[in-house]
């Protein structure tokens, strides 16, 4: 019965999204066709476009410097997020301490920091990445401390009895099995960062996806907004399952 099970489960994952896929874009052409293409354009306009695009290269230059922004920006908030990650999780006073100040900080919205960092660093890749890092360091940070914090006890106290410091831990207990949870931040942060840098090619201008659709924006150019979107919405997918690939990689170890 198992054996016959499986097939059907993949097939129903891979028709599902494709049917649903199919559904929208009929919904879409229907909606294009009665609003105009200067509101919506139609799939097939959105398709040529994105290969004219595509054969022109600047849009595939503008992902790339975008990515690049964004994965700065994902690496100094690790760098900053995974030590405090740490802290927080073995110490109770570092918990007490830094707690009320790291909940007030989300109280403001990370993007409000852009015209200070323009102040700060001018203009260029690190303001940018500044931000993305903000908006990346707290999925990092709180799912640090929930992996180091939700440990098999036994297996640590184990390891401990038989002589294995703070450093031998880190190394072969805590980082193999608090490893999924981190990379779950890491995942859902390096989404957030592709955001950051868009919000700060907005604000801080660039060459990448931001500063394009500024470009379209003022042109009026509704099919080069959506193109650019797409771009925007592939990057993040890429990331997402890049990411989770590794998940899986580290879950099989």
């Amino acid at each position: 019965m198992a054996e016959h099970r499986f097939p059907l489960v993949a097939r129903g994952t891979v028709l599902a999204p494709l049917t649903l896929g199919a559904a929208l874009i009929v919904v879409w052409a229907l909606v294009s066709a009665a609003l105009g293409p200067a509101l919506v354009p139609s799939p097939l306009a959105l398709a040529e476009r994105l290969v004219a695009e595509v054969d022109d290269g600047d849009i595939l230059a503008a992902a790339a410097e975008t990515f690049g922004v964004s994965a700065l920006g994902c690496l100094l908030g690790l760098v900053v997020a995974l030590p405090l990650g740490y802290l927080l999780a073995h110490s109770d006073t570092a918990t007490a301490a830094l707690g009320p100040y790291l909940a007030a900080s989300q109280a403001i919205p990370a993007v409000a920091f852009a015209p200070l960092l323009v102040l700060w660093f001018g203009y260029g890749a690190l303001p940018k990445a500044v931000l993305c890092a903000l908006l990346v360091f707290f999925p990092i940070l709180l799912n640090t401390v929930l992996g180091l914090s939700t440990l098999d006890r036994d297996v640590v106290d184990a390891a401990r009895v038989d002589g294995a410091g703070p450093g031998r831990l880190l190394v072969h207990i805590e980082t193999p099995m608090a490893l999924p949870a981190v990379l779950t931040g890491i995942r859902n942060g390096f989404v957030l960062s592709v955001t950051g840098a868009v919000v700060g090619e907005f604000v801080m201008g660039g060459a990448g996806l931001g500063e394009l659709l500024s470009v379209f924006r003022d042109r009026v150019d509704t099919t080069g907004m959506v193109a650019t979107l797409f771009v925007l919405a592939a990057l993040a997918v890429a990331i997402n399952l890049a990411v989770r690939g590794l998940e899986r990689m580290v879950r099989w170890w």
